[in-house]
């Protein structure tokens, strides 16, 4: 189990493998802290498995810090990442306010999406001491503009740009990048040149730790499932079992 995120190099380097999942708010955090998992992600995925929303991109700082509080009030160990939700690092004195933000709520490190296009909001986070973890690979805050998520690195160039991304972050100091939606063998690749721990997410099984979002684990969101995510449990169907027994038992009884 990892306790802070110093840890990440020697798990890179002698393993096992990083178990990440999503969180978003006090119950399951409690739940997932015990059950050993190495980070939490509150994840601006809470847009659309929390919130109702049909992608990320509707998702703001407020509903972010809120749910970050709640998580925060449910762990003892874990460490947690934050998401710093669109618009919210449109320049480097915003993304360093902001990321500044997210650890007074409760959360360890900060997350953002890009590459070599954000390096400066990255070094401006980094450089006032707060642990940042990046994402390449499929940017679910630009689904919009590229009408879909779609997998990423197919190419030659995709693939050599999605690596030029990696590395940037590697050199300004992130300590971890979620890899997602990206063909195995360039995620493999980037984890081999890379110092910081890369997490994937429909990158293959070849990166240092893998996530998921824990609706998709739990099959409490059956409504839409990511081909990737394998569901071991089914928390739905179990719900709506449970809440047409108590109807039932409601509507049969007799009034005194």
């Amino acid at each position: 189990m990892l306790s802070n995120f110093s840890q990440l190099s020697e798990r890179k380097q002698a393993g096992p493998p990083l178990a990440v999942l999503t969180c978003y708010d006090y119950p399951t955090a409690r739940l997932l802290d015990e059950a050993g998992v190495d980070l939490l992600l509150v994840g601006d995925s809470l847009g659309m498995v929390v919130l109702g929303l049909p992608d990320t991109t509707g998702v703001t700082m407020e509903d972010m810090l809120h749910h970050v509080k709640a998580v925060a009030r449910g762990v003892s160990r874990v460490p947690i990442i934050a998401d710093l939700p669109i618009h919210s690092y449109t320049t480097p004195e915003l993304a360093l306010r902001n990321a500044s933000r997210l650890i007074e709520a409760g959360a360890q490190a900060v997350k953002l999406e890009g590459g070599v296009s954000v390096i400066p909001q990255v070094r401006a986070i980094v450089g006032a001491g707060i642990p940042f973890v990046g994402h390449i690979g499929m940017l679910p805050q630009n689904v919009v503009v590229e009408g879909g998520y779609k997998k990423k690195g197919k190419t030659p160039e995709g693939a050599a740009l999605l690596l030029a991304d990696a590395l940037a972050l590697d050199e300004a100091g992130a300590c971890a990048c979620v890899l997602e939606s990206m063909v195995a063998e360039v995620a493999e690749t980037i984890t081999k040149q890379v110092k910081m721990s890369t997490i994937g997410i429909g990158a293959g099984r070849a990166c240092d730790g893998q996530v998921l979002v824990t609706p998709d684990l739990l099959g409490s969101f059956p409504w839409f499932r990511p081909p990737f995510a394998k569901a071991r449990s089914d928390i739905a169907s179990e719900t709506l079992r449970a809440v047409r027994e108590y109807i039932a038992d409601v509507q049969s009884s007799t009034p005194a």
